[in-house]
């Protein structure tokens, strides 16, 4: 065989597992169907700002071995995520915290805020909630529910919220502090020059082909390798044999503005339905970009279609259990290996990646 690895994707997961194999002298390829690497992280400089042209990526992570893992490679500014809901023009901090419940309720203290949510929920209280919109009541009452929750969920998901299921929300964070700090990990950053960054430091000594679609011509890049990692879609690489896996897609919008300043935050969500966007990312504002311009993209939901590009898995009690019947024939590949989002049909952060990433590195070497 020409290489030991075929890797299929230069994300995150196919990066790193290709650079800790390289460490060990084993001969990767790495194919990409895109024309840039790093999957979903590719950041681009345009107008001196670094673009995040498949939707915002924060890097956060309570894992120390995680962090210290990527820090080998890149150095991460201080960014704290700290996102605004617009509903209807009116502003809210996020994740609810007291400044939130003082714009809804003009509460001071944290005393008066819980008797309020309190006392929502106990009168809106279902036994056994049977779907998301009763989940979500019963954890912050109908308030925060209609204002926060309701619009922004069922534009993510495409479906009405007493039609998910109510495990899609298992907890919801609520402060009873004034800390517009989105994460409660450790470690939290943006690469300061890019991800783009990490994945060429990542992939550096280790042959890439970019614009390569391995179904294109599979048996052709099986045939060259003595294992392949493959970081595609699982039902895809099975032909769907048992049925397409549902997944949710995206579709960014971005302009460049002749303002410096556009919204005055990375992230503002937009949490009322009629408004078919989630979010507008405004790209300066995760760094210290000296621009006398401005960058932002409008982020859309949508429904996937095969063909079109799947950003993450809808993991609901249907989904899961098809998945389980592509992960039994996975499990009988000696030849193939599966691992990101998208290969695993799981949703995953990136220190998660990272993690799993690793631990297939660790399973190799056995």
């Amino acid at each position: 065989m020409e290489y030991d690895y075929l890797i299929v994707g230069s994300g995150l997961f196919g990066s790193v597992f290709a650079h800790e194999m390289n460490k060990i002298g084993k001969k990767c390829l790495v194919i990409e169907k895109r024309s840039t690497i790093g999957g979903n992280i590719y950041t681009q400089k345009e107008e001196n700002i670094n673009v995040h042209k498949y939707g915002a990526h924060i890097f956060h992570t309570s894992d120390e071995e995680v962090w210290n893992y990527v820090n080998q490679f890149i150095k991460f500014n201080r960014f704290t995520n700290s996102p605004i809901a617009n509903y209807k023009g009116e502003l809210y901090n996020l994740p609810f915290n007291m400044n939130t419940f003082y714009k809804l309720w003009k509460t001071k203290t944290p005393a008066e805020a819980k008797e309020i949510i309190e006392a929502e929920k106990e009168e809106y209280k279902t036994e056994n909630p049977a779907n998301l919109e009763e989940q979500a009541i019963n954890l912050v009452g109908p308030t925060i529910y209609k204002i926060l929750i309701k619009g922004y969920t069922e534009k993510q998901w495409g479906k009405p919220c007493n039609e998910l299921p109510s495990f899609i929300i298992k907890r919801l964070p609520v402060r009873f502090t004034y800390d517009n700090n989105y994460f409660n990990d450790l470690y939290q950053g943006i690469p300061l020059d890019g991800y783009t960054e990490l994945i060429e430091k990542l992939l550096d000594g280790i042959e890439v082909k970019t614009d390569v679609n391995y179904f294109d011509d599979k048996e052709k890049w099986d045939a060259i390798a003595d294992k392949v990692l493959f970081t595609g879609m699982i039902d895809e690489y099975y032909n769907y044999c048992y049925g397409e896996l549902e997944y949710r897609g995206l579709e960014f919008k971005s302009e460049t503005k002749d303002i410096e300043n556009y919204q005055g935050n990375a992230v503002v969500n937009y949490t009322e339905a009629e408004i078919p966007y989630t979010r507008i990312i405004e790209h300066k504002h995760f760094e210290d970009s000296k621009s006398d311009k401005t960058i932002i993209t409008y982020e859309y939901p949508k429904t996937w279609t095969k063909g079109e590009e799947a950003y993450y898995p809808v993991n609901d009690d249907k989904n899961s259990q098809l998945y389980e019947k592509y992960a039994k024939l996975a499990d009988d590949e000696d030849k193939i290996i599966f691992g990101g989002r998208l290969g695993m049909y799981k949703y995953m952060n990136m220190d998660q990646v990272i993690k799993e990433a690793l631990n297939t590195v660790k399973e190799e070497q056995q």
